[in-house]
């Protein structure tokens, strides 16, 4: 049958150590930060010898002493943000002394352009890598050291630029700290959905087991009641029983009893929303008002007949083919096969309108086989409002009982659904021969809910 289409959310990997997320946005940073690292060396040394009156040489390693801590702070923020702060402040001790031959106004001091722009760069980056405090105190020891040097060492003859330079820093750890706090509230977005998801698909795999068991608390409920009746009432149809024999009879229905307390007591919770309310129960299973007994047998392969005019009545064009001897089957795998084939042909009403159905069950000589297949819909399926589980329960069902179900479209169009549910459920500490044959092995179950 043909599942509903979903749009599957790839997780979105941000790593804080990186400047950004993604591969092409690292290189996009990485080549941008060369080429501004290239021209504050070039363009910055030249521009370092011309105002503070140096000779290019010394202009030079100046400004590549800038431009290399541009790309130290690809890897090294912090690093690379100290260098460059003592870079600047001793590019500017340095250039102290030349300002008197300089003619006035003079030039910019203590920061010079190439110095803003490097020094900008590094203080962006160490943003985007840093908490929002660290890149604050490194804000606050630059507007120190430019305080330092323009405000009490001074010098004769500059166009003061501290104030100019501190204001653009700011707003590079402004923009820094707005894109790090962006990328960790999508990371977290991210780790949020993921949780939830995870926590939706186990609150429906507990749901949809619930549900299975409570129908099987009530099979297995009714078949210890049978025990402890007959118990009780086979010493008076002997004639002159022995003792021996009315205390193993004794024993069988009160092992039968304290079984059915027991099973009562664990499982007979998940029949009502409100656990801790009282709650009668009648072991024989004679009180018709107890609150554990079911109102309606549980459905068995029997009823598939009825199962297939209903459906027919809902407007799905069902087929029927039932091969092998038939059998009575043990109550779970009969409630089991029912409950696969009902929620199989359900889908097929939801998700493929128009498309046509066939029911194949096969009695085999250890298994019932069970294959439900429907046509491509032949028109598209009206939106359905949040996710149903029919497929997690159907493996659940398949695999409680030591069988198989797989899910898979069909090759024609269409889906398939086929399983395999032994006639003798494997049970925890029995041996137990293998499955003889499963189902088509070329055709995994899709992962994922109907």
């Amino acid at each position: 049958m043909s599942p509903p289409t979903t749009r599957t959310k790839q997780p979105l990997r941000t790593h804080l150590r990186k400047p950004f997320g993604t591969t092409w946005l690292r290189c996009l940073t990485i080549l941008l930060t060369v080429w501004i690292a290239l021209g504050v060396s070039l363009a910055g040394g030249n521009e370092l010898s011309a105002d503070y009156d140096l000779s290019t040489a010394h202009g030079l390693v100046a400004g590549f002493s800038l431009g290399l801590t541009l790309v130290l702070a690809l890897w090294r923020p912090t690093e690379a943000w100290a260098l460059n702060l003592s870079a600047a402040a001793v590019i500017a001790l340095i250039a102290r002394p030349h300002l008197i031959q300089t003619p006035p106004p003079g030039p910019n001091w203590p920061w010079s352009t190439p110095a803003v722009l490097a020094h900008a760069t590094v203080l962006l980056l160490l943003a985007l890598r840093v908490r929002t405090r660290n890149a604050v105190s490194a804000l606050a020891a630059t507007a120190l050291v430019t305080f330092l040097l323009q405000g009490v060492i001074g010098g004769q003859r500059y166009s003061g630029t501290g104030t100019t330079a501190v204001a653009v820093f700011a707003v590079a750890v402004l923009v820094g700290t707005a894109l790090r706090g962006r990328k960790e509230a999508r990371t977290q977005l991210v780790e949020q959905e993921t949780l939830t998801a995870s926590e939706r698909a186990q609150r429906t795999l507990l749901e949809e087991r619930s549900r299975i068991a409570r129908e099987l608390h009530d099979v297995v409920a009714h078949h210890m009641s049978v025990i402890s009746i007959q118990a009780q009432v086979a010493p008076h149809l002997v004639e002159n029983p022995s003792e021996e024999l009315k205390e193993n009879l004794e024993g069988i229905r009160q092992n039968a009893l304290d079984a059915l307390t027991e099973l009562r007591r664990v499982l007979g919770v998940l029949r009502s929303e409100h656990p801790d309310a009282p709650d009668v129960f009648d072991p024989t299973g004679t009180d018709a008002g107890a609150t554990a007994a079911p109102h309606a047998p549980q459905p068995t392969l029997d009823r598939l007949e009825a199962l297939v005019d209903n459906i027919r009545g809902a407007g799905l064009e069902v087929t029927l083919d039932v091969t092998g001897r038939r059998r009575p089957l043990t109550p779970g795998v009969e409630l089991s096969a029912y409950r696969i084939v009902q929620e199989a042909l359900s889908n097929v009403l939801r998700h493929a309108p128009g498309a046509t159905a066939r029911v194949s069950v096969a009695y085999e000589p250890r298994a019932v086989s069970l294959r439900v297949v429907n046509s491509p819909p032949q028109w598209p399926a009206p939106p359905l409002h949040g996710a149903g589980h029919g497929l997690l329960g159907m493996r659940e069902r398949a695999s409680m009982l030591g069988g198989s179900l797989s899910a898979y479209p069909a090759r024609e169009g269409g889906y398939v659904v086929s399983a395999y549910l032994p006639a003798y459920p494997r049970i925890e500490g029995l041996a137990y021969d293998p499955i003889p044959h499963a189902p088509n092995p070329h055709h995994p179950d899709k992962d994922g809910t109907a």
